[in-house]
């Protein structure tokens, strides 16, 4: 009976001896498994406090949601951008960007800001994936994936939210993203295709670069239900073009990226015919601390749709823009923009009105 009795208590005590070791040690995170918008399962701590993001509009979207979780910057802050950005952040440091169009971190450095995850966040195509997988086997460092198209912000504040504990705030968020975008399907799907603006977007300090059918740098002019232009050159990216077929697609409405573009085109006899120069239908959009338009496609857009269609579309959206503004850079941004930085801000939405 005593026999029985020993390897009864050694058998019980081996049996929580096992629950032991696959418990996490003293100061250890419990593991969880996730699935990113690429459908990876990815191993990410139960409690993450030190995030990375891989480019641009990562950075964004997680200052936007968990300032507190940033290791840095993918690119520190300029001078004109750092009043428009919490106090506390502004000096993080730089790291670089692991993806997109001139990639400058290195593995190393990556390692050295001693993450808990790294996010990326735009394209899941199968290089971004293979990407993702590349850094994750050769630092450890759990890699997210996630989708970056406007058309899925809710979701990804919804989904990121739930991953690093934030799900109060990321509401919030998904909430303002949602009313926006369905916001804009109801009231755009008012308008006549004959009132839709044929509009052309043109970066870089000639304006000769744009974005074909089906690129991401054009998502938010898709959204407000204007043509874009450039769509007639095929589905595609960026691309350059020249003047002959800007010429050709006469459009109504110009959208400048680059500031010097945006105050030369009026004055340059190449562009003279142009119907949006010859109406005055100029707009630089507004870029601080991130671009409105693009630059870099991310969720800094949503204040984007609102200020496109106020200027595309005045009868039907006669929106009050400084209290947008004021609002969306609160909730966002986190910060309390003055009368005089909604002036700088918007004072230079139209080159008609700066002539005036």
């Amino acid at each position: 009976m005593r026999n029985r009795s020993r390897v009864a208590r050694a058998a019980f005590v081996a049996f929580l001896c096992s629950i032991a070791a696959s418990l996490p040690a003293a100061g250890q995170d419990a593991k969880r498994t996730v699935s990113d918008s690429a459908g990876r399962k990815v191993e990410i701590a139960s409690n993450l406090s030190r995030v990375l993001a891989a480019g641009p509009p990562a950075s964004i979207l997680l200052y936007t949601l968990a300032p507190d979780k940033m290791v840095g910057w993918v690119s520190a802050p300029r001078p004109a951008e750092r009043p428009f950005l919490r106090e506390d952040t502004r000096d993080l440091p730089e790291y670089g960007r692991l993806t997109g169009r001139g990639g400058t971190a290195n593995i190393e450095n990556v390692i050295k800001f001693k993450p808990d995850l790294i996010l990326d966040v735009g394209s899941i195509r199968d290089t971004y994936v293979s990407l993702a997988n590349n850094v994750q086997a050769q630092t450890g460092i759990p890699y997210i994936l996630i989708d970056g198209r406007f058309e899925t912000t809710p979701q990804v504040y919804r989904l990121l939210g739930e991953m690093l504990g934030e799900r109060e705030r990321a509401e919030q968020l998904a909430r303002y993203a949602d009313e926006t975008l369905n916001g804009l399907k109801t009231r755009i799907a008012s308008i006549p295709q004959s009132e839709r603006p044929r509009v052309y977007y043109g970066r870089g300090i000639d304006g000769l670069e744009t974005g074909l059918a089906g690129s991401i740098n054009m998502e938010v002019l898709e959204h407000v239900g204007a043509i874009n232009v450039a769509a007639a050159g095929g589905k595609g990216g960026l691309t350059k073009v020249s003047i002959e077929q800007v010429l050709a697609w006469n459009p109504d409405v110009i959208l400048a990226l680059d500031a010097r573009f945006h105050k030369s085109v009026a004055a340059d006899p190449l562009w003279r015919s142009v119907k949006a120069v010859q109406d005055k239908r100029i707009y630089l959009a507004p870029r601080l601390p991130y671009g409105w338009f693009d630059s870099p496609p991310g969720v800094n857009r949503l204040i984007g749709v609102r200020w496109l269609m106020s200027i595309l579309y005045p009868k039907q959206f006669p929106e009050n823009m400084r209290a947008v503004t004021r609002d969306f850079y609160k909730l966002f941004y986190m910060v309390d923009v003055s009368e005089t930085q909604l002036d700088t801000l918007l004072a230079s939405a139209t080159l008609a009105t700066q002539e005036k």
